[in-house]
C-alpha cells in the first residue's frame, strides 16, 4: 500500500502536533522494550519477546509520524510514510519484514527457531535506535 492510497483510504491523516502524546508514546515504547530485555529469550519466550519489541517499534513509529503531522491508522502505512514521507526506504522495507513475522507469530501461529529469534529481536531493536535517531522536520 502506498502513502497516497493511506491518505485515500483515510488509513492516515493530517493532525495537529501533540507533544505529550509523542512524549507518552516515547515513554510507553521504552517501558516494553525494558520489559522485552528482562525476559530471558528461551522457546516459549520468544515469540512475546518478539511482540513487545514490535510494539515498541510501532509505538515509536507512532509518535515520529505524529511529529510529522500525521496520524497512521495501519501497521502497512508506516511503511509507505518511511519509504515516501521520510526518504528511509532501507528503513522501511526492514519494517515491513519484522511486521510480517510478527503477523505470522500473531496470527498465524509461526514458531521460530531460537537462533532465528535472536537474530529479529537484535533487527527489532536496532530498528528502534534508528527510528530513534530520526529527527528530522
Amino acid at each position: 500500500m502506498d502513502w497516497k492510497e493511506c491518505n485515500l483510504e483515510k488509513l492516515a491523516k493530517k493532525v495537529q502536533l501533540d507533544i505529550p502524546l509523542i512524549k507518552s508514546l516515547s515513554e510507553t515504547a521504552e517501558d516494553k522494550c525494558k520489559t522485552a530485555r528482562s525476559i530471558a529469550l528461551t522457546e516459549v519466550s520468544s515469540s512475546s519477546v518478539i511482540i513487545l519489541l514490535y510494539d515498541s517499534l510501532r509505538e515509536r513509529l507512532e509518535g515520529l509520524a505524529l511529529l510529522h503531522g500525521y496520524k497512521i491508522y495501519n501497521h502497512e502505512c508506516y511503511a509507505s510514510f518511511l519509504s515516501e514521507v521520510l526518504h528511509e526506504r532501507e528503513l522501511s522495507h526492514a519494517f515491513n519484514r519484522v511486521r510480517l513475522i510478527r503477523n505470522s507469530i500473531n496470527y498465524y501461529g509461526k514458531r521460530l527457531s531460537l537462533d532465528d529469534s535472536r537474530e529479529i529481536t537484535k533487527e527489532i531493536e536496532n530498528l528502534i535506535q534508528k527510528v530513534k535517531e530520526i529527527k528530522r522536520l
